[in-house]
């Protein structure tokens, strides 16, 4: 049994508490402990601040940059292992393991690059000088400098080694210390991935911590210099702006939560094309990548009423050439759902969609025994396609995400219909349009900008070189409005805002062209 610690003060702790067990999802066995207990959140939160910020000050942009690229190197270099590891901990296929291992690794190599290019200052510019009289004797400047606190991370249970990965590397950049938490189920490939940068010796003291075990008053020790920064459901992240030192002190808070992803078929698609054939290997991929479990997955398969049919044959001809198991087995291509309680909450989220109106075309909520998984064990879901009547029906399919494998097929009439069905959800990540009509997709894109932090755009004309809407970019913002939790993480540059100061300098022009030589100028 393996008992994971944590990595605060410069060194490993194990907890002095009872702790949970995480097991294989596939089969319940036990695999490892997090016991609580044994850290002092207040000498944790004081390290990282008083020696891990000023070391990470001290570096340029590019020595932060080669510090991510050493830690990118450090993931490659056990790739196989860490592979396994989510394999077991996580129920992940091999190519779903891939998926976020190899995500971390190209966040953090994204990073590194940009940190390369921002060259030997160690704070930002932004933008040009301000001429504030008749010359320019007088003269304002805006900088941004790293807040002087520890930027902490609230991971998801879905993305252990990704979700860890893409926070730290924008942290890390912008030259805050990070202590990151993730979620306990699924918590042995983060902590596998923290030894595997300890052992790289790549970290300035102070500069990465990790927490193992419960969180305990971690969260009301944060100050004005502090940054949260949370995944997961939207109920959780309300909890944690709620706080009343986050409320009192002004904690900048970043909340990533609950999305119901929208996938849209344009009025002009027509099966057997190439931006059909898009569409429905979008949906039939993101009802099934990580078993449903992803914050872009599409909840939502919007099509014109006249392909309705059409599209849910092909969906349910897709599903049903899918082998769950345990993914240990050759020939699965669909693992379990993360844990006991996910299980319990897809089966009550299929039950409540069909309860409010849907129909059952693929699926559904009963037992599953997975290929080379013992009798009565593991956490298996049909992947489930479920059907809207018409438009106005299963009103629930706009207001609950069932994080698992499946989605819902609503028709609608026209363009302005589906943004309007779209915008129920009051706030996306992301959602995709298939059109290769131009008027279409400029009706959609104004539509639905307002209430999605990315709209996709896919056709005939990108199909050999897409990306799909699953897959969350370092380039591009990742966060959303409204029920998506009103946040905005990576974006390249933009991702950084979050763990630095915008302050404008007022003063003598000459002195304030002196004082930021030090800095990158941007914009």
């Amino acid at each position: 049994m393996i008992t994971l610690k944590s990595y605060v003060c410069g060194r490993w702790v194990t907890g002095d508490q009872p702790g949970a067990a995480l097991v294989d999802p596939s089969t319940e066995e036990a695999l490892a402990e997090a016991p609580g207990g044994g850290v002092d959140f207040g000498a944790a939160l004081a390290h990282a601040r008083d020696v891990g910020g000023p070391a990470l000050r001290a570096m340029t942009f590019a020595q932060r940059g080669e510090l991510l690229k050493t830690l990118a190197k450090a993931i490659h270099a056990r790739r196989e292992e860490l592979l396994d590891v989510a394999m077991q901990n996580g129920g992940n296929t091999r190519g779903d393991a891939k998926f976020d291992i190899d995500g971390a690794s190209a966040t953090l190599g994204a990073y590194a690059e940009l940190g390369q290019s921002l060259g030997e200052g160690r704070f930002l510019v932004d933008g040009p000088p301000a001429v504030l009289g008749r010359s320019s004797r007088l003269a304002g400047q805006h900088v941004r400098v790293p807040r002087r606190g520890v930027a902490v991370h609230v991971n998801a249970f879905n993305f252990p080694a990704w979700g860890v990965a893409e926070k730290a590397a924008v942290a890390l950049l912008a030259g805050m210390p990070v202590l990151t938490r993730p979620a306990t189920a699924t918590a042995l490939l983060a902590f596998r991935m923290m030894e595997c940068f300890v052992a790289s010796g790549a970290l300035p003291d102070g500069a990465l911590s990790f927490l193992a075990g419960p969180s305990g008053d971690l969260l009301d020790r944060l100050g004005p210099q502090d940054v949260l920064a949370f995944t997961g459901s939207g109920a959780t992240g309300a909890l944690f702006r709620a706080k009343a030192n986050v409320i009192a002190r002004s904690v900048p808070v970043n909340v990533e939560a609950d999305s119901l992803n929208a996938a849209v078929l344009g009025l002009d698609v027509e099966p057997g094309g190439d931006t059909w054939d898009l569409f429905v290997a979008d949906v039939a991929r993101d009802i099934t990548q990580k078993t449903g479990q992803k914050c872009t997955a599409i909840r939502r398969v919007l099509v014109p009423s006249g392909r309705l049919e059409e599209a849910r044959d092909a969906l349910v001809d897709r599903l049903s050439q899918l082998r769950p198991g345990n993914t240990a087995q050759e020939g699965v291509t669909l693992g379990p759902v993360a844990t006991a309680s996910q299980l319990r909450d897809v089966r009550a989220g299929i039950e409540r969609l069909l309860r409010d109106g849907a129909r059952l075309a693929a699926g559904g909520s009963h037992p599953v025994e997975g290929l080379g998984a013992p009798a009565g064990k593991g956490y298996f879901v049909a992947p489930t396609l479920l059907v809207a009547p018409d438009a106005g029906a299963v009103p629930t399919v706009h207001e609950h995400e069932v994080f698992g494998p499946v989605a819902t097929l609503i028709p609608y009439d026209t363009t302005e219909e589906a943004v309007g069905l779209v915008a129920r959800a009051e706030g996306c990540l992301v959602s995709t349009v298939y059109t290769d009509d131009r008027a279409i997709a400029l009706e959609a894109v104004l539509g639905l900008a307002a209430w999605h932090g990315r709209v996709c755009l896919g056709n005939a004309k990108v199909a050999g070189a897409w990306l799909g809407p699953g897959t969350v970019l370092p380039q591009l913002l990742h966060g959303g409005p409204g029920r998506a939790g009103g946040g905005a993480e990576l974006g390249g540059l933009r991702g950084m805002e979050l763990y630095l100061q915008r302050t404008a300098l007022q003063g003598y022009g000459p002195l304030l062209e002196h004082l930021v030589q030090g800095g990158t100028r941007t914009g």
